[in-house]
C-alpha cells in the first residue's frame, strides 16, 4: 500500500545500521545496546519491588531475559521499538534501562519508557539518560513527537518527564491494567523545537 504522505522516517534507515550506543553529553553515562551478558542483572532488576509495581512486564528467570534482550535486538531491525541499557560508560555497569518502546516511522512518533536499578535512584540518572535519548530521536533519528506515559501515583516518574522537558499534556483515563487494577497515565510529550 502506498501512503499520501512522505514518512518522516523512510523504512530502513534506522535498521540499515547498528543500533547506536548515545554517550551522555557531561556525564560518565552511555547508552548501550542490551547485551547477553546483562542477563543476570536484567532479571535481577525485574525483582525489585519498584519496577514490578509500574511495569507490566517480568523477566523472572535467565533465560527469559536473555530472550528478552533477544527481541530488543530483533525490534531494533524491524524498527518496532529500540531498547537501551543505560551504563556507565568506563566500566559497562548497567544503571538502568530506556526504551523507545513503539515506533511509528511513518508520523515520526514514539513513546518512551525507562526504570533505574535501586542503588542508581535520586542521582538525576533518569533525567540524564531520557534527554541522552530525546535529543538523539529527535534530532538525529528524525523522529517528530516523543510521547512518555506513566500512572499518575508515579511521582517520580512525572519529576523526570518534566525535568527533561516533557510537556504534561494530560491524562488518559483508566488507560493501563497494572496488577493492581486499571491506573489513569499522565501523557507528557516533546516534539522538535522544544527546548
Amino acid at each position: 500500500m502506498t501512503f499520501a504522505i512522505t514518512p518522516a522516517i523512510p523504512a530502513g534507515a534506522l535498521s540499515a545500521t547498528d543500533q547506536p550506543a548515545l554517550p551522555s553529553p557531561g556525564s560518565d553515562v552511555l547508552l548501550r545496546p542490551w547485551e547477553t551478558d546483562d542477563a543476570p542483572v536484567l532479571q535481577c532488576a525485574f525483582q525489585d519491588p519498584s519496577i514490578q509495581h509500574w511495569h507490566t512486564h517480568h523477566v523472572t528467570s535467565r533465560e527469559e531475559a536473555q530472550e528478552w534482550i533477544t527481541t530488543s535486538h530483533r525490534s531494533w531491525q524491524q524498527e518496532q521499538a529500540a531498547q537501551w541499557a543505560i551504563a556507565r560508560a568506563d566500566s559497562g555497569e548497567v544503571l538502568g534501562r530506556i526504551a523507545l518502546r513503539w515506533m511509528d516511522l511513518l508520523h515520526g512518533l514514539a513513546e518512551c519508557a525507562y526504570w533505574v536499578l535501586p542503588d542508581a535512584r535520586g542521582i538525576g540518572l533518569a533525567p540524564r539518560a531520557l534527554a541522552t535519548l530525546a535529543t538523539w530521536a529527535l534530532d538525529e533519528a528524525g523522529f517528530h513527537r516523543l510521547e512518555l506515559a506513566h500512572s499518575v501515583g508515579n511521582d517520580a516518574s512525572c519529576r523526570v518527564a518534566t525535568k527533561t522537558g516533557f510537556v504534561l499534556e494530560g491524562t488518559r483515563r483508566g488507560a493501563h491494567l497494572q496488577r493492581d487494577g486499571r491506573h489513569d497515565m499522565h501523557l507528557h510529550a516533546r516534539v522538535q523545537g522544544d527546548t
